[in-house]
């Protein structure tokens, strides 16, 4: 095992045997969140998991193990570690933990886990999506209204389904307010490292802008936060997304597309409900943010036009096409 992940995996694992010995020197029983590429301190999902857990263990009192990726090889060898030691439930944060999840929950039918933003089928495990489309819609008319050029562009992390999704609930939602608006799209790579390439994020960002484009959400983890920079500096807005990031860049950050991940970990912390849970606008699991960061950027007019859309689609008028359903982006 290499030593940085054994020291890291000693630390969760001695306050994990601290909590067996308050309750009596008992098998464990304490929860696991495996945070995936880009650390828990991202500003973006990764930090929405970690909020989430925080938020558990300052309702219950009790402590959580945790464990942070640094390369795709650890996935699989925390988990394994996580489950030897007895923890329980056991949370993997991103679609890369569904290959190890597998293996292991298979292995481990005892013990209970759940997986954001990916699908494993076992008797004990939660499988959470969210309907990402649905709040890309929503940031996707605001882009386009607030663009003065009529383009506005998207840069993702790495190219997967699920960043397309984002994608194409963003061209949808632009679209819906203009017509005729120009969307630019970029992805940053196509390997892990795309989550946290800033200076990659402020490259691609400049390039966009450098077309006319003057509103950019950025879906890409901590490569964002180059992009939200590139923004303040060339007086352009920015999109933030999964966390509410509007406090980043106050004054540029137009919206951020907020995605519940805190809620989706802090309630499986405390319980596992094994299958399949989709999360959309209806239960409140994604949104636009409005703060006092943004609230002058977002005028009466498109507050109202958003906030019409958003009941629209859940009541069923309007029809978000789903990326990751299969179905072509139009």
């Amino acid at each position: 095992m290499p030593g940085l992940m054994h020291k890291k995996l000693l630390s969760s694992l001695v306050a994990g045997l601290a909590l067996a010995a308050a309750y009596g020197g008992t098998a464990l029983a304490a929860p696991a969140v495996i945070f995936d590429m880009g650390g828990k301190f991202d500003k973006s999902f990764n930090e929405a998991a970690y909020r989430g857990a925080e938020a558990w263990k300052k309702e219950t009192g009790q402590a959580y193990l945790e464990f942070e990726i640094s390369n795709p090889a650890q996935r699989e060898q925390a988990m394994r570690r996580m489950a030897e030691r007895g923890a329980n439930p056991i949370v993997g944060v991103g679609f890369s933990q569904g290959t190890p999840m597998e293996k292991v929950a298979k292995a481990n039918p005892k013990l209970q886990f759940a997986l954001i933003d990916s699908v494993v089928t076992l008797p004990n495990v939660q499988s959470i999506l969210f309907k990402e489309h649905e709040g890309s819609f929503l940031v996707g008319m605001l882009a386009a209204m607030a663009s003065k050029t009529g383009k506005v562009g998207f840069i993702g992390g790495m190219d997967i389904p699920l960043i397309r999704k984002f994608q194409c609930g963003y061209e949808q939602g632009a679209r819906y307010a203009n017509p005729k608006v120009e969307v630019s799209t970029n992805m940053t790579g196509t390997t892990p490292s795309a989550w946290n390439d800033p200076s990659r994020g402020s490259e691609l960002a400049r390039a966009q802008f450098a077309k006319g484009v003057d509103v950019v959400f950025a879906a890409a983890g901590g490569t964002g936060i180059g992009v939200y920079q590139a923004a303040k500096d060339g007086g352009k807005y920015a999109i933030g997304v999964d966390s509410n990031q509007n406090h980043l860049q106050p004054g540029t950050m137009l919206t951020s597309m907020v995605k519940r991940v805190d809620v989706a970990v802090a309630r499986a912390m405390k319980g596992v409900v094994p299958g399949l849970t989709v999360l959309g606008l209806a239960e409140n699991a994604v949104d636009y943010a409005l703060d006092e960061h943004n609230a002058r950027l977002i005028t009466p007019e498109m507050k109202k036009r958003v906030d019409a859309a958003k009941a629209d689609i859940i009541a069923g008028k309007i029809k978000v096409i789903d990326y990751m359903a299969g179905n072509a982006c139009k």
